[in-house]
């Protein structure tokens, strides 16, 4: 008969992914064979402008692949907070890889910020006053806020810069649209995040995660999805004047399956 030779013996590590949609700091330790993850980081998104405000800007917005990591090891976590009404969003990260919380949309009530803040995303410009820009976004991470006319204009998405408003707040197209965000299918199916939020005027977020801009006059707006990173929508021009709260953010982490003989 012939020589039997060792017998290979075949391990195989599944596939894990690690959704973390808690707000705060938390630690990930990766399974003992992997060395290396793909990872989404959302940030929370920024609060809409109050008094004719303009839309939240979304979360920053960062999906890196096959990065290298040590199996075995920790690595930390941070899922950032959506911004009250007229407040930018908190960062996200993974591993101190951080992305940038979205920025408030502008608005006259407090402090007369009328271009919004810079974010992942940056905030849309406040109808109240005239014209008036929206602010940047972070490079690689997201778009500029829309210009203001009368309505608010948009915070800037993921995927787009939020859109101007047309003209006078009176009916649906008084505000500029939130900036459309991005799809992932990190999490196994596709998934839209970091929209910006509309502005004041009944503008909406095309990719649904942003909240939707306050009606003329004293509607209220509504805030971005959880765990999207969406912008909320810009405040009213009359009554509360509140502007819609940001989204919470997001992290997830996907360690490949790993076959080893």
């Amino acid at each position: 008969g012939g020589i039997i030779g060792p017998v290979n013996t075949i391990a195989v590590q599944a596939e894990v992914i690690t959704s973390t949609t808690g707000t705060g700091s938390t630690t990930l330790t990766t399974q003992p064979g992997t060395t290396s993850v793909d990872y989404l980081i959302v940030a929370g998104g920024g609060g809409g402008g109050r008094d004719a405000g303009g839309g939240g800007g979304a979360g920053g917005y960062r999906e890196l692949l096959s990065q290298p990591v040590t199996g075995g090891a920790p690595y930390a976590i941070v899922v950032g907070g959506g911004g009250a009404s007229a407040t930018n969003g908190s960062i996200s990260s993974f591993n101190c890889v951080p992305s940038v919380g979205g920025g408030r949309g502008g608005g006259c009530a407090p402090g007369c910020t009328v271009t919004g803040c810079v974010g992942g995303s940056g905030g849309g410009g406040s109808g109240n006053g005239g014209p008036s820009p929206g602010s940047a976004g972070t490079a690689c991470q997201g778009n500029a806020g829309g210009i203001s006319l009368c309505g608010g204009g948009g915070g800037g998405g993921a995927s787009a810069v939020g859109g101007n408003a047309p003209g006078l707040p009176i009916g649906p197209q008084g505000g500029g649209v939130g900036g459309t965000g991005s799809t992932s299918c990190i999490s196994g199916s596709p998934t839209a995040y970091a929209g910006g939020g509309g502005g004041y005027g009944l503008a909406t977020s095309p990719c649904g995660t942003g909240g939707t801009g306050a009606t003329h006059p004293a509607g209220a707006a509504t805030a971005g999805d959880v765990n999207t990173g969406g912008g909320g929508g810009g405040g009213q021009a009359c009554g509360p004047k509140v502007g819609g709260a940001g989204g919470s953010g997001i992290v997830i982490v996907k360690e490949p399956k790993v076959v080893t003989a």
